[in-house]
This record gives C-alpha cells, structure tokens and sequence, in this order.
C-alpha cells in the first residue's frame, strides 16, 4: 500500500522531492504547498498534483499520512511539530532544527505516538560511507584513534545578494548547510562528541554569516576527530564530502566516488578486502533504486522512509533523535568559535543586508 505524503516547500530539493516520491510505488502523492502561489499554479498546472497554499489545511487533508518538509530551517520547528500533533509521519530536510533541544522534543514526540522520522542527510544512503560504517562495526582497522571530516565546494565564491541560505539566525551558512553533512557522517560512526575546542568560523565573501568551517572534536574510547569545511573553494567544480579514519590496525579513506582500505592484518579482515591496499568503487557498493535522479542515495532515502511507514516498525534510518545530535554538534562548534573569538570576517568586503527577493520569498529551500 503507497503512503498518502504531501510535499511542502517547492525550492531546489522541495522539487527534487516531489519527483521521486512521485515515480515510488511507496508513496501517493495527495498535495504540494509552497507560500508562493507562482510556483505552486505553475506545478498543479503541469502536474495535476493538487495545491495549497496554506500549511494547517494541507496537513488536515482527509487520509493524509505523511510530510516531506522542504523549507527553510527556522520552518522546521513549527511545521514538524504540527505535523507530528496531526498524527503524521515526517521526513524533514537538513538540519532538523537550530536547536537541539527542539530538536531532541520532537523526536519524543514523535517517538511517543510511533510515528516514522526522518532528516535528509543523504551521504549515509551513498554506497561508500556504508561501508564505512560496515568496516567499522566489524573492527576491521582495530582501535580507532582518529576521524577526520570535509566537505568543500563552490557554492559562495563572491559577495552576492543573500538568500536565507545566507542570512544570520536562518539555518543558513557553511557550519548549518554543509558542515553538517560530514559531522552527521562522523556522527553516525562514533556518537555525539564530548567536547569541542579551537573551533574557527570564517566569512569571507558572506556578509551574515560563514564561509570556512574548522574545529576540533574528542568523542567517547579516546577518538579525536576535526573537522575542515570551506563552501568558498575555488578548486572544486562541486560538493566533495570525504571521510578518513585511522585505527590501530589501518585506515580507511572514503568520498563520493570510492573507499580505499589499508589493513594491517591485526585485526579481523572482512570478507573482500586483504592485507595492504583495497579500493572499492561506488558503482560496485550502490543498491539498484526504483527511480534515479540526481544520486541513488536522494531516490534510496525515500524509499527507506515510506518503507518504514509501511512495515510499522518506527523510525530506521535517519531518526529526528539522530539528527538532534548533529544539531548538538553543531552548537558545540559555535559555542567555541564563540568562546575564543573565532568568528568574523578574513577580509573580503562585507554587504549590508538587502531586502530579499522573488527568490527569497519562496518557502522552498
């Protein structure tokens, strides 16, 4: 039986989401909502999907049975929280929230009435930090002493007009929209961190807020971690996410398109891999999805989500409660940047905020 979702927020992802929950065979796709109504007559034009503009009357539809909430982060709050109430199952993109304390909230709340949750952190749905996770659940590199987690890419490369990706207080900013991907990574490895210490947050061509992202992590068994995320790199043509992990035993590098191993031979060899050097490749460790577009890893994180809806077991993949100790990550990560005076400007000229836009008065992100 497919899943009666509605899709709100109709930006980049919002859409993207809409056109893979639209071609699954778990879902059935009852309304689309965005506060432009531009964009949303446009959508009900061309795909018949029915919409609305207001948020409370799309979540009262007679049958509905889930939300994909696809707005800005300061959205996320009130919206899941009114979802949840109403009795629905929820996928929510990242981060969950800017607290995460709200966020650990509705993650009980939602637990409470055995209701699915779910955040868009896709990496963990991506063939290669999979195996990580394999590798490292089966002891393969021994005693890990070491993480390390980057993300760099070209997405501020000039002082440019804000979108709420940009704003001060939005969720927006490299820390929340792309440091996020690797600590929640990390997260899903070793578990909240302990501490945090020499955090540094740098702007450069954003006004309100950073660009660079650099901090130190210690978690729990004496594992050290750091974090290096700069969506300001001229040098890359698109996101690149890469995770490298040291042990007693080996090592473990991965990104986007490949894992390579070095294993010692002092610790338990998985079935696959040898003594020395072992590189796998995504196309080997990806699952076959329904429905491609953009990544297996964006259409495999919907099918899990309204897998679970369907099978009734709670929440497997991705839980609001996994999410709240990114979002506790993160304020660790500001709250040194901010005890040391580590946050500012390196020297680009800053823009005083403007009025935003067409753009910026969409609700999707």
């Amino acid at each position: 039986m497919s899943v009666n979702v509605a899709v709100v927020g109709l930006g980049k992802m919002g859409i993207s989401h809409l056109a893979i929950a639209n071609a699954l065979a778990q879902f059935n796709v009852t309304a689309i909502c965005d506060t432009s109504e531009i964009v949303g007559n446009i959508l009900q034009k061309y795909t018949k999907l029915p919409f609305v503009s207001d948020f409370e009357e799309v979540t009262s539809q007679p049958g509905l049975e889930a939300v994909i909430i696809a707005t800005p982060t300061t959205m996320h709050d009130w919206m899941a929280r009114k979802a949840i109430e109403k009795g629905l199952h929820v996928f929510c993109e990242k981060p969950l929230t800017i607290s995460s304390a709200v966020s650990r909230d509705l993650a009980n709340s939602a637990q409470s009435k055995g209701l699915v949750t779910q955040v868009g952190y896709h990496n963990r749905f991506i063939g290669t930090f999979r195996e990580v996770k394999r590798l490292l659940d089966a002891g393969a590199i021994g005693k890990v002493s070491h993480v390390q987690g980057e993300a760099y890419g070209p997405v501020v490369l000039k002082p440019t007009k804000p979108t709420w990706r940009g704003k001060a207080g939005a969720g927006g900013g490299c820390l929340y929209d792309y440091a996020a991907h690797p600590l929640n990574l990390i997260n899903w490895y070793f578990g909240e961190p302990e501490a945090c210490s020499g955090a540094m947050l740098k702007s450069g061509f954003s006004s309100e807020v950073d660009d660079e992202v650099y901090a130190a992590l210690g978690f729990a068994n004496g594992v050290t971690g750091q974090i290096s995320v700069n969506w300001s790199d001229h040098s890359v043509r698109k996101m690149t996410t890469r995770i490298t992990i040291w042990g007693t035993a080996g090592r473990i590098y991965a990104d986007r398109q490949e894992i390579q191993v070095f294993l010692t031979g002092n610790a338990p060899i998985p079935e696959g891999y040898k003594e020395g050097w072992t590189v796998n490749y995504i196309t080997d460790l990806t699952p076959p999805v329904s429905f491609y577009l953009r990544g297996e890893e964006y259409s495999a994180q919907l099918e899990a989500f309204g897998n679970a809806i369907a099978e009734g077991e709670g929440s497997r993949e991705n839980s609001f409660f996994s999410a709240a100790e990114t979002d506790a990550t993160i304020e660790m990560i500001r709250a040194s940047a901010e005890t040391t005076g580590s946050v500012g400007s390196f020297g680009a000229e800053r823009l005083a905020p403007r009025k935003s836009g067409f753009v910026g008065r969409l609700m999707g992100r």
